[in-house]
């Protein structure tokens, strides 16, 4: 199912451009527009789920495909020593966009500390 009004299910649906890296049934890979990185990609579901934390036992299938293909889609990125996943969630975990999205983050030199105290 697709929110009408969901940036990410207005780029899944193609209305709106996107610089895509990998699309299948259940997944769209895609580059961020604000990259904080010298890559910076990010994965999303087809189905709209607003966060993780309305991820259920029923979704197990689409979060496993995605998972077992971020090794690849990494890999392709050129990022071959390591990289940050970053899944923001709810008004505390500063989520924006209200459709689940996990940033890939890396380049060649390490990335700074992951979160700033």
């Amino acid at each position: 199912m697709n929110d009408a009004n969901c940036i990410f299910c207005r780029i899944v649906r193609g209305e709106l451009p996107s610089k895509k890296i990998y699309e299948d049934n259940t997944m769209l890979a895609f580059h961020d527009i604000h990259p904080v990185a010298p890559v910076h990609f990010m994965v999303v579901p087809k189905a709209h789920i607003p966060t993780l934390a309305d991820v259920t036992p029923e979704h197990a299938g689409i979060f496993g495909s995605i998972m077992t293909r971020l090794p690849q889609l990494a890999a392709e990125q050129g990022l071959t020593d390591g990289w940050r996943t970053v899944i923001n969630t709810g008004r505390v975990g500063r989520q924006d966009v209200y459709h689940v999205h996990i940033h890939v983050i890396g380049g060649p030199d390490p990335l700074g500390p992951m979160i700033q105290r």
